[in-house]
């Protein structure tokens, strides 16, 4: 009883500090779109980088939006399906706080163009706002990855293609923001519209490396004595792959069956939790995985 009563404690003071990076995270991530970026036409890649180019092309277009489609909404409507199309195809763990995530964020967008109107927040300077973009932009993505969490958008239709190809998804996610950024040129007839959000990008991708250096696959070693539990938990409710390792303990000199599998660091808490709820007395060990094959025992 009083292990699982600190299980339960752990776990609210975790899910605590995630939504709180969260709620933080999609803050910075609206305030770079409608503070830094969508003022000056930058198109950062993406669902926001798409819905900026969708709120200037349809300025003036629609009586109840005479500036143009809200940009919050917009992504929103690209969000959901992506989001049906990740649960669907890549079995999207983080799933309730993806949802809220996005949601926040369109919100955010939405409320801060309400409040702060089409003014950047740097006038006549739209080099520094493409910086200040990116490294905002890149914050908050950063909190969000803390909290186990994603904003959905264009990376999941990068991962459901680069899926069953030998395509990597680095590849793929630069491709696909690479093609919104192209439309960003043709859509605004200027030159500089590439070129200022390239270098956003850039300056997102530096600042998200920065804040998130650790390698994104753990390998976990998992001691129990419910060994057939959670190797169910690992192939059929995860999905994923594992292999035993034989073991015997140096104190009792008891024989022993190590499981060790490879997740990517956005699961490692679904699988601690899970594994803890069938066997709290289960050790885990975790360390940074190098390898390239991140399914052993195949």
């Amino acid at each position: 009883m009083k292990s699982e009563l600190l299980t339960s404690n752990s776990r609210l003071k975790e899910g605590v500090k995630d939504y709180s990076f969260i709620v933080i995270g999609a803050f910075l991530q609206a305030l770079s779109y409608v503070a830094f970026l969508a003022p000056f036409k930058i198109v950062p890649g993406g669902v926001y980088g798409i819905s900026i180019v969708l709120h200037y092309l349809t300025e003036g277009v629609f009586d109840a939006f005479p500036d143009g489609l809200p940009m919050g909404a917009m992504a929103l409507c690209f969000n959901i399906p992506l989001l049906i199309l990740a649960i669907k195809k890549l079995g999207l763990s983080s799933g309730p706080k993806t949802v809220v995530t996005f949601l926040l964020i369109s919100v955010f967008t939405d409320g801060l163009s309400y409040f702060l109107g089409s003014n950047p927040l740097v006038e006549n300077d739209r080099f520094i706002a493409s910086f200040y973009g990116g490294v905002t932009l890149g914050l908050g993505v950063a909190l969000v990855f803390k909290a186990h969490s994603t904003s959905a958008g264009t990376d999941v239709l990068a991962r459901v293609i680069a899926q069953n190809t030998n395509l990597k998804v680095s590849d793929m996610i630069i491709i696909i923001d690479s093609v919104v950024v192209v439309g960003g040129l043709i859509a605004f007839q200027d030159w500089s519209v590439p070129l200022y959000s390239w270098f956003t990008i850039f300056v997102f991708g530096k600042t998200v490396e920065m804040f998130q250096p650790e390698n994104p696959k753990r390998a976990v070693f998992i001691v129990t004595k419910k060994t057939k539990e959670v190797k169910e938990i690992i192939v059929d409710k995860l999905k994923m792959r594992g292999t035993y390792i034989h073991g015997k303990g140096m104190y009792e000199g008891n024989e022993t069956e190590i499981i060790f599998t490879i997740t990517e660091r956005k699961d490692l808490r679904k699988l601690k939790d899970d594994v803890k709820e069938v066997d709290p007395k289960a050790f885990i060990s975790t360390m940074h995985a190098s390898q390239d094959n991140p399914r052993p025992g195949i």
